[in-house]
């Protein structure tokens, strides 16, 4: 009876261990016959960015919380249809805050009082006709935006420049590994792994802080260009 105890126990123990085993998969070794080479390359490629995001928002100050909101609502509202005005479509439009803050008078070994509310609104828009971006901020100005940043520009879609720099990245290091087996008198004979150690994904260009008294100013916006990069971490063979 023990003996059939214990060998229940190990062939449980056995189950255990081999669904324990089938969760985390097989793990994969590679043996390496000749000399082994580590490379980091990366590609790198630029594109002219085609999506412009700002933000824009209206503060307005009133004796009473309700006025406030009210009056931060219908500037806003203002604000909008100037956008929609400019061709900006509703789902390019999202209001990213409203707040609503008390002010207070602070006075000398007095309780501080209560004067008035302070309102804010704020909505982020999205647009692709950046080099019109300056008409736009100027429009916003107009219609009561007193609060505005941006223009932050990125890449829409970036994978398909990704995926070049990262041809690139490959190239590069097949490269340098020709250079250092022909340096050592041997060959590449193949590639034993690559990773993607990270890179410089497109990400908003520096923000510009828009002057809002500048009501009549006429804004140039300039995409420049945006830089992409891609690291790869390559392990070769060389014999």
């Amino acid at each position: 009876m023990r003996y059939l105890l214990l060998a229940g126990l190990c062939l449980g123990a056995a189950v255990v261990s081999g669904a324990a085993e089938a969760q985390q998969g097989p793990a994969i070794t590679q043996t390496i016959a000749g000399t082994r080479l580590d490379i980091t390359a990366t590609g790198e490629v630029t594109r002219v960015p085609d999506v412009a995001v700002i933000s824009a928002g209206v503060v307005t100050s009133s004796a009473t919380a309700t006025g406030a909101l009210q009056e931060a609502a219908d500037r806003m509202a203002r604000v909008g249809a100037a956008l929609r005005s400019a061709g900006i479509a509703d789902r390019d439009i999202q209001t990213s805050s409203v707040n609503l803050n008390p002010e207070y008078r602070y006075d000398n070994d007095q309780p501080p009082q209560l004067t008035g509310y302070t309102a804010s609104n704020q909505v982020s828009i999205r647009f692709r006709d950046i080099r019109n971006a300056g008409r736009i901020l100027d429009a916003l100005v107009k219609q009561g935006a007193n609060q505005i940043n941006g223009p932050n520009l990125t890449i829409d879609k970036p994978e398909a420049a990704l995926d070049e720099a990262r041809a690139k990245a490959i190239a590069s290091g097949r490269a340098r590994a020709d250079l250092y087996a022909r340096s050592l008198g041997m060959r590449v004979v193949r590639v034993v792994t690559v990773s993607e150690g990270g890179g410089n994904y497109p990400g908003p260009i520096r923000p510009m802080a828009v002057e809002a008294r500048a009501a009549s100013a006429d804004t140039k916006i300039e995409p420049g260009e945006q830089k992409l990069e891609v690291t790869l971490n390559l392990v070769f063979e060389l014999q």
